[in-house]
């Protein structure tokens, strides 16, 4: 936003909302670019084979660790189910690139 900001000639100090200056500057929101991106990472992910360390567990995290107190962190996967609930996907497109591309596009305002 600081760049942005700076892009428009605003300040902090002009109270000019984050929004409008997305606007005026044609700047997707950062939240959907970043479901974006975590969305097209899981496309390359199961696109891969099963064999490959990424499907087959190889590079998670161990289940020995104790936890620690509290609510339990958020991982990857549970946030892939929640974008995919939430922009209405189903997990079988991510094996047609196009249609996938397609589906998880954020367009620029």
């Amino acid at each position: 936003m600081h760049m942005l900001r700076w892009c428009c000639g605003h300040t902090r100090r002009d109270r000019v909302q984050n929004d409008d200056i997305r606007d005026r500057v044609g700047v997707a929101p950062i939240e959907k670019k970043l479901i974006q991106h975590r969305l097209r990472w899981f496309g390359h992910v199961q696109r891969r084979p099963f064999e490959a360390p990424v499907r087959s567990g190889v590079l998670k995290q161990a289940d020995i660790v104790k936890s620690g107190r509290g609510r339990p962190k958020l991982t990857w996967d549970e946030s892939v189910k929640r974008d995919l609930k939430e922009w209405n996907i189903s997990k079988d497109l991510a094996m047609d690139m196009s249609a996938w591309r397609l589906a998880i596009n954020v367009p620029e305002p």
